[in-house]
């Protein structure tokens, strides 16, 4: 058997999306509309949102922090797998692109399950002054993520979940020649978590990259 990653062609992500993942009518929509808009490439796969919901169903989850909110797939995901009374913490910037993801809350009601608070996420995330979310989400500028990181091991409970995204950056992460700031910065993180032993953690390949770190 080959211990080789399968290389997944349009083909059989398609296949993937098709047999693999149950995607609620609102985030189908809203990855629709999110596909014609600048930066789309920020809005999560479909599988990956699917695989996050289940993970948030399996831990039982019901506090989350998601750091970079972008239009709301992730978040509306994820809110969807809590139950009724779970609440979800959501960092961002952009009045902009989370006012979409306003409108995704709503259509999914789920909006009284998330507090979306606007500002520089490094700045809300060390007004944080809680310790007790069971899993949070990074998905922001990538040269903050260093700094998320080290946020969240302080508001994730032990037993608590952390998942980073993007942390293969289009295979970027292997190419010698590539040196801007965010491969720089995601390189560095890498290498940091291989060897934190704060967290136990793997690095999975699907979509772009996703770390999954216990918290000790």
């Amino acid at each position: 058997m080959s211990n080789r990653t399968l290389n997944l062609t349009d083909d059989l992500i398609a296949y993937v999306r098709r047999h693999g993942v149950r995607e609620h009518p609102v985030l189908a929509k809203l990855r629709e509309d999110t596909a014609t808009m600048p930066m789309a490439q920020m809005q999560i796969a479909p599988e990956q949102g699917a695989f996050m919901a289940l993970l948030v169903q399996l831990t039982g989850a019901t506090r989350i922090l998601e750091i970079g909110t972008f239009t709301g797939y992730s978040s509306t995901a994820m809110a969807l797998a809590m139950p009724p009374d779970g609440q979800i913490t959501c960092l961002d910037a952009s009045e902009e692109w989370t006012d979409r993801a306003r409108e995704a809350w709503r259509d999914a009601g789920v909006a009284d399950r998330v507090d979306l608070r606007l500002g520089p996420a490094a700045d809300s995330l060390r007004a944080l002054d809680d310790d007790t979310f069971d899993l949070a989400f990074i998905d922001a500028d990538k040269t903050g993520y260093d700094a998320y990181y080290e946020g969240c091991l302080r508001v994730v409970r032990p037993g608590g979940l952390i998942l980073i995204d993007n942390v293969l950056q289009g295979g970027r992460v292997v190419d010698e020649g590539a040196d801007d700031e965010n491969v720089a910065a995601i390189r560095s993180l890498n290498e940091k978590i291989a060897v934190d032993e704060r967290v136990d953690m793997t690095l999975m390949p699907v979509a772009d990259g996703l770390t999954m770190a216990r918290v000790r």
